[in-house]
């Protein structure tokens, strides 16, 4: 299937990443998890980035994203 779609719909779900890394890495932690029970997925927007800070450094990163993939 390719990225680009004539006609049909694209369905958005909205999930959050969780990493001890990165941002990055919780995006792609997001996408990884999910793409184990949603087929296709064929984009993604990041909507914000979160962090949880424990004396004084960051511990873990958060990164809440939609994911968009075609409804067949």
């Amino acid at each position: 299937m390719s990225d680009y779609i004539s006609k049909g719909a694209i369905k958005v779900i909205e999930v959050i990443g969780v990493s001890e890394k990165s941002w990055e890495d919780a995006v792609a932690q997001a996408v990884d998890k999910a793409s184990e029970s949603v087929k296709g997925i064929t984009g993604v927007e990041v909507t914000a980035q979160t962090a949880r800070v424990n004396d004084g450094k960051v511990v873990q990163y958060n990164a809440t994203v939609k994911l968009a993939f075609v409804v067949s």
